[in-house]
């Protein structure tokens, strides 16, 4: 098919064409203007405290705004934020994820959160439960995973600080590593106090250094086998100690991060408006009248199609040869002439001979047929002029 008839087929049924787009348009255009009025409100969260920072912020890199947005596009929809804000305002769950929409201002960490509803007096209420609820589920489990950080450091403070008084009592001394050590110094020092004694001949008093350096030895072979022990358990308090030093500075930073999140300081709320519905007619009726078109069309192609199969003939069945111009028609016998061997017409009735059968004669079809013999000419050549037995 060529444009030509393509036009010619659309102008034929012109009528689908128009009717189905002006009637998806129209039930369209009906069904948003008598739907009933709706009211939007948008809350601004603009918390730039949040992002970046120190390696130890939640959002941080070159990604963090696009990351924080999403959390928080996530987050406003959550099944958990959901069921807490339907309870604080009454809304059913399933209108709020239907109005909840979140938009990204440009590529800042700032951010859009709509409502729509069509009661003007839950926009509002709605909107402040959301954006609270949100930045709370976001950032208090931060809070609570630090608080845990610092509660299990505590406890390993604790375990090994009750080691370390259980091995002091039951070895029956306190602090072995120090007296160890203090007793290191007490010997280097009495050992020189004995070679001074004994440089200028004070034999007692280099024989009462020689009984302190021998008591202060018997206490190093006592505590040098424990002392070990009881150093892995300062070790493992000291370690327990630095977790909770830094699970502390943790602590802090998460309340500092939940502080910077307050609804309070990092949101504004505008007041519920209503939708525009000549907005919603334009981004509702223009889509389904193209989609109504494009279902005309379609049509058109089926009604044609199916009229073309309808008024295509069906192959003629197969007939017996015509005959040959000359012949007579089937009917009544009628007496066959022909020319034999050159002599002068005559019939002949089918199933009697007369003479030798003739050479290109046509076989009997039935009893009383007759059939026409082929004239056949003389021999030889009819001189010119003259007029053979037939003419």
């Amino acid at each position: 098919m060529e444009i030509v008839d393509y036009l010619r087929v659309a102008r034929r049924r012109l009528w689908i064409l128009v009717a189905v787009p002006v009637v998806a348009t129209g039930a369209a255009a009906a069904i948003v203007l008598l739907a009933p009025q709706q009211y939007v409100g948008t809350a601004y969260v603009a918390a730039p405290a949040l992002i970046g920072g120190s390696a130890a912020q939640q959002y941080t890199g070159t990604q963090a705004a696009n990351q924080f947005v999403a959390s928080f596009a996530a987050a406003a929809t959550s099944p958990r934020v959901v069921e807490q804000v339907s309870a604080d305002t009454g809304v059913r769950p399933a209108a709020l994820r239907d109005g909840i929409a979140v938009d990204q201002v440009g590529a800042s960490s700032q951010l859009e959160l709509s409502y729509t509803a069509p009661n003007r007096a839950t926009v509002v209420p709605v909107l402040e439960s959301t954006t609270r609820r949100a930045l709370t589920f976001l950032f208090s489990s931060q809070v609570a995973i630090a608080t845990q950080q610092v509660e299990a450091a505590r406890a390993d403070v604790a375990a090994a600080t009750t080691a370390i008084t259980e091995w002091e009592k039951e070895n029956k001394v306190s602090q072995p590593d120090k007296i160890y050590q203090s007793t290191l110094n007490e010997l280097a020092t009495l050992r020189q106090q004995q070679l001074s004694m004994q440089a200028v001949g004070n034999g007692r008093g280099a024989s009462a250094a020689a009984s302190a350096i021998a008591a202060g030895q018997k206490r190093l072979d006592e505590i040098g086998p424990k002392l070990p022990d009881y150093q892995a358990l300062l070790a493992q308090r000291d370690a327990a100690t630095s977790a909770l030093a830094r699970a502390r500075e943790a602590l802090q930073g998460a309340n500092a991060q939940l502080q910077a999140a307050d609804p309070a300081q990092a949101t504004s709320i505008s007041e519920a408006a209503p939708v525009s519905r000549m907005r919603g007619l334009v981004g509702t009726a223009l889509p389904v009248g193209a989609a109504g078109l494009l279902v005309a069309v379609v049509l058109v192609a089926l009604l044609e199609l199916l009229s073309r199969q309808r008024t295509t003939p069906a192959p003629a069945a197969a007939t017996p040869a015509t005959a040959p111009a000359g012949e007579p028609e089937a009917g009544a016998p009628r007496p066959a002439t022909g020319r034999v061997a050159g002599g002068p017409l005559r019939s002949v009735p089918l199933g009697k001979t007369e003479g030798p059968a003739v050479p290109g004669a046509r076989r009997p079809v039935a009893d009383d047929d007759t059939v026409t013999l082929p004239a056949i000419g003389s021999a030889g050549t009819t001189p010119p002029g003259r007029r053979g037995p037939n003419r």
